[in-house]
């Protein structure tokens, strides 16, 4: 099978692996989780619990620290993910390579975090997620249930997989997935736990790891001799 094909019939499962109903939260673990009763996702109820800081701060350190303690009794917590592969996306763009079409923009909603922030939390295209002009009743209840939430760019744990150095943040500013260097300016995180009887979701970091994967067979398929 050419390397293509690998990659649209391993990536294709992925993107069938995507959230796109919203549902009503609600506070739990003492008020420090909230709990999506769709998908079994529980977030982390303040939004900046740790402030703006590095991708490596927030993917390891900060939640290392989070299960080292046992955070709202919990020790499985981890940064979101977010699908390159969301159709449901605004925009496109072909990286080559063998590579598949990666989507970004705005609209998303099959990852993660963008199914939080825009089906759940009302964060339309061009706007900001506080504001509220425009959202269903229930978008406006599942805010109320957060604190600190920032206005801008939000980590994810998805790598991009041509190039590692880069990864998909999220902008509650604007409504919008995206890339950005992970050594670059300190960007704010939340974190998300599966909770037992959870839907079938995509497994921490699984997009990443794939997508990882799926580069790292390319790469060999390529310099195998012919």
């Amino acid at each position: 099978m050419k390397a293509s094909k690998r990659w649209a019939s391993a990536l294709g499962l992925l993107a069938m692996a995507g959230i796109t109903q919203a549902a009503p939260m609600t506070l739990v673990d003492g008020g420090l989780g909230v709990l999506d009763s769709a998908t079994g996702l529980e977030w982390t109820a303040n939004m900046n619990i740790r402030g703006a800081s590095s991708w490596a701060t927030s993917a390891y350190l900060w939640i290392d620290s989070l299960n080292t303690s046992h955070y709202a009794g919990h020790n499985d917590w981890r940064l979101p993910t977010l699908n390159p592969l969301d159709t449901s996306c605004s925009d496109s763009f072909s990286p080559g390579g063998g590579f598949p079409d990666f989507h970004y923009g705005y609209n998303c909603t099959g990852g993660e975090l963008s199914h939080l922030f825009v089906s759940n939390l009302g964060n339309k295209a061009h706007e900001s997620v506080l504001n509220e002009t425009g959202d269903t009743a229930e978008q406006i209840a599942n805010l109320a249930l957060f604190s600190n939430v920032q206005s801008y760019d939000y980590w994810s744990g998805t790598l991009y997989a041509p190039d590692p150095t880069f990864v998909w943040v999220f902008s509650a500013s604007d409504g919008r997935q995206h890339l950005v260097n992970k050594g670059g300016i300190p960007l704010y995180a939340v974190a998300v736990r599966t909770s037992d009887g959870a839907v079938s979701l995509p497994e921490p970091q699984t997009l990443a790891l794939v997508l990882l994967a799926l580069t790292a067979t390319l790469v060999a398929g390529r310099q195998r001799p012919r």
